[in-house]
């Protein structure tokens, strides 16, 4: 706990006495206010992608056919705000795969900068925690580097129509990092129910908060 309140501390600039405060946490944008930055925006069709998965296979987009759409993670296995959220991505695909939004989970991160997020150490992780979703290894980092993302854990929401994955929500999973018990507003639950109820997404766009991905070669 204490190292993810450092880490919160280092990202959002303020220390930690008790719950964030209203002015600390990020700014949240309903439908048609705001877009997200580089890589795709909130309405835009998300190109197949193929990556491997703890499990030895390749995993892409395309596989999942008969899905309302999918839940894409980017997160990994050192970085702090992942293992604060960890349960809460694992709750996040018990509750919504079976009505269709399964969670996929990518790591961008770089093991030559982080040896935590080696395959092998994803294997381990994956295993431990009985991941009910794949934990794809995005070694090239094409796939971060194409969604936008920026940040880890950063959500994708996608909703499958007529055979195109299209973004409806990109930002955090909900507003404490610090604190499952203490959260307010669930982003991602309320995306995901409302898609999945045939209502639009209301709050489109959350400012991720969590470890900055290090991009390779720079």
């Amino acid at each position: 706990m204490i190292k993810v309140c450092l880490w919160i501390s280092m990202v959002l600039g303020v220390s930690f006495t008790g719950s964030l405060r209203a002015s600390d946490l990020p700014k949240v944008y309903t439908a048609g206010t705001m877009q997200a930055g580089a890589g795709y925006q909130v309405g835009d069709a998300v190109a197949n992608f193929r990556l491997k998965n703890t499990d030895g296979n390749m995993v892409s987009l395309a596989d999942f056919g008969n899905v309302k759409g999918v839940i894409v993670i980017f997160t990994s296995n050192h970085c702090p705000f992942a293992k604060a959220y960890e349960d809460r991505i694992i709750a996040l695909n018990g509750r919504f795969a079976g009505q269709g939004f399964p969670v996929i989970a990518i790591n961008p991160s770089d093991p030559g900068t982080h040896q935590d997020d080696s395959f092998e150490k994803m294997k381990e992780r994956s295993a431990a925690k009985n991941y009910g979703y794949p934990y794809l290894a995005d070694d090239a980092q094409q796939v971060a580097k194409a969604f936008g993302a920026g940040r880890m854990p950063q959500v994708y929401v996608l909703q499958k129509s007529g055979g195109k994955f299209t973004v409806r929500y990109i930002g955090m999973i909900d507003d404490n990092p610090q604190d499952a018990g203490a959260v307010t507003k669930h982003y991602v639950d309320e995306a995901v129910a409302n898609l999945a109820g045939g209502k639009p997404v209301v709050t489109t766009v959350t400012k991720p908060v969590g470890c900055a991905i290090k991009w390779k070669n720079q």
